[in-house]
């Protein structure tokens, strides 16, 4: 005979489907950390678009990302007449996506004007950040166009000709998906990755073009391909061999006479992620290109870009976990196994906090190292040593962590959780890329301590977190461990940043992220109000940074108050 199934009022449908959520008002803890890190007038200001951002995440752009990624866009060569007119075809879904990021939400041009989404003023780093943030818990691709459009702008108007500052930054910021003028970076070539030493693409004078360029080369990982803009590293004939020879050159799409520049998509990339926005292989054969700032200083010029860059795959990290754990919540919390919901089983409780921490973790950091880009604009000099260790560090660990959580957050959704239909196979794959683009994990813990060598970062990161730490008001255990845990990672990091003692960058650049986003979380709970906060900084602690003995289970306790107070009785 048949029973009826638990009465539990939460269950309506055995498979819950959070469809239809709006990823902004069912997330408080974002609603809280924007109080502490905007302005009151600039919050209010902008709530009807974090809330329709919500809204669009949750359902409709969710929709639209899991069309383009099954629909991934092509290369046309040639037309259908036989016109050599090599063509970047885009599905609708992904162009729609465009007209959303670019024109709607302004994400690439926030930085850069002071009229966007009805503000007057130059907005702070963190809206462009906080609105990314929930973009990306729908669509990660397209995040990457965005964000090298917004990278291009800022290192063109620090380093780029007034004359070419005055000829592409209005379309370059324009919200008209018509008129924009989005932007890349060719940089990676095949026989130097992160070896900008190695680059081979020659850079000529162009005698029939005085001032300009032309390139020759290939560039074998291009994202965002048929960008009207992009950002090249290249060798000028006869400069010295090494890092001193390379230099950095802007190079359009298309000619002053329509015509396209004299280089070539070879073929796309096959991804195991970001399916939606297209990443090829580039040749150049003579393209005419401006040289941007100095000759012989490329890499430091590039770097700027490419640390906004690396900046915003940290953010990009963070919003994959945030949108993972808000499923695994909902799942949990409307899932009935066993006579019970899954949130109530001891073990699942235990998988949802290591969920939450590291998906926590990074949502402080993304406002942490904002907050501090924003005062390093604005001409601080330790804000600048500041923001040169905190986007490493973001890079390096929130990157990594996020593509455990995806796939740890799809094992709570069982067998539909592998299933392309629900969006967690397309969280895992994208999770993947953030270690690698923009610098691999080594090669991102060693920028950690090129930063403490070269730019004083290690003082200006233990003044930064001594006053985070003065302003908290935390109880004496948590603070004291706060205080033991900071003076082991310096005495790490510095370890670290000694001549030779590179194999310990990696650990060094964990020790100072868990430490930093503990501290921050600590001092984010004075201002909320939030005990949960205070105890998301202790669970920094045991889970991540302290000592531990896995043969013993001395912490059970604290971890079941965590779970209490974390997730409900």
């Amino acid at each position: 005979m048949a029973t009826n199934p638990p009465s539990i009022a939460l269950q309506q449908h055995p498979v819950p489907d959070q469809r239809g959520a709006n990823l902004y008002t069912t997330d408080p803890g974002l609603q809280a950390l924007l109080r502490v890190y905007l302005p009151a007038d600039l919050l209010a200001h902008l709530q009807p678009y974090l809330h329709r951002l919500g809204t669009l995440a949750g359902d409709k752009l969710d929709e639209l990302a899991s069309v383009a990624d099954k629909n991934p866009p092509e290369l046309q060569q040639r037309s259908r007449t036989g016109v050599d007119e090599q063509k970047l075809l885009k599905h609708p879904a992904y162009v729609e996506m465009e007209r959303l990021a670019f024109g709607d939400f302004a994400l690439a041009a926030i930085s850069h004007r002071q009229d966007v989404l009805g503000w007057r003023g130059q907005m702070p780093a963190t809206v462009k950040y906080a609105l990314t943030y929930l973009f990306v818990q729908a669509e990660f691709g397209l995040c990457c166009p965005v964000s090298m459009t917004d990278s291009l702008t800022r290192t063109l108007k620090k380093y780029g000709a007034p004359e070419l500052l005055a000829r592409y930054l209005p379309s370059l910021t324009s919200l008209d998906l018509d008129d924009l003028s989005q932007g890349s970076m060719f940089m990676t070539e095949q026989g130097a990755g992160s070896d900008i030493a190695a680059t081979a693409t020659l850079a000529r004078p162009d005698p029939g073009h005085p001032g300009q360029w032309r390139l020759t080369g290939e560039k074998w990982f291009c994202s965002n391909p048929d960008a009207a803009l992009a950002m090249v590293l290249a060798r000028v004939e006869g400069d010295p061999a090494g890092m001193k020879g390379v230099s950095l050159f802007l190079l359009p799409r298309d000619l002053e006479d329509g015509r396209h520049n004299h280089y070539r998509i070879l073929r796309l990339k096959d991804k195991l992620g970001t399916r939606s926005m297209a990443s090829g292989e580039i040749y150049m054969e003579g393209a005419r290109a401006f040289l941007v700032g100095e000759r012989g200083r490329g890499f430091q010029q590039m770097a700027d870009m490419v640390n906004s860059s690396r900046l915003s795959n940290g953010v990009r990290a963070a919003g994959l976990m945030r949108r993972a754990l808000s499923e695994a919540l909902f799942v949990a919390r409307n899932r009935v196994a066993f006579g019970k919901r899954l949130v109530e089983l001891p073990l699942m409780r235990r998988q949802l906090l290591k969920l939450m921490v590291p998906a926590e973790q990074a949502r402080t950091m993304m406002f942490q190292t904002a907050q501090a880009l924003r005062a390093a604009d604005g001409g601080d000099a330790t804000a600048y040593a500041l923001v040169r260790i905190l986007t490493p560090l973001i890079k390096f660990r929130a990157c990594r962590d996020a593509r455990k959580v995806t796939g740890d957050a799809m094992e709570v959704r069982g067998g539909c959780g592998y299933i392309e239909e629900w969006s967690d196979p397309r969280l895992v794959r994208d999770a993947h890329l953030g270690s690698i683009w923009e610098g691999t994990s080594n090669i991102v813990a060693l920028d950690v301590i090129r930063a403490i060598r070269r730019e004083q970062s290690l003082p200006a990161l233990q003044a930064h977190l001594s006053k985070l730490l003065a302003e908290s008001v935390i109880d004496a255990a948590l603070r004291a461990d706060l205080e033991q845990s900071m003076a082991r990672a310096f005495t790490l990091a510095e370890a670290a940043a000694e001549r030779g003692a590179d194999t310990l960058a990696r650990r060094a650049a964990s020790a100072l992220y868990h430490l930093s986003s503990a501290v921050a979380m600590a001092w984010e709970a004075t201002r909320i109000g939030s005990p949960e906060r205070a105890t998301l900084a202790r669970l920094v602690l045991c889970q991540r940074l302290l000592p531990h003995d896995p043969l013993t289970d001395d912490r059970s306790h604290e971890i079941e108050q965590a779970q209490r107070q974390l997730l409900g009785e």
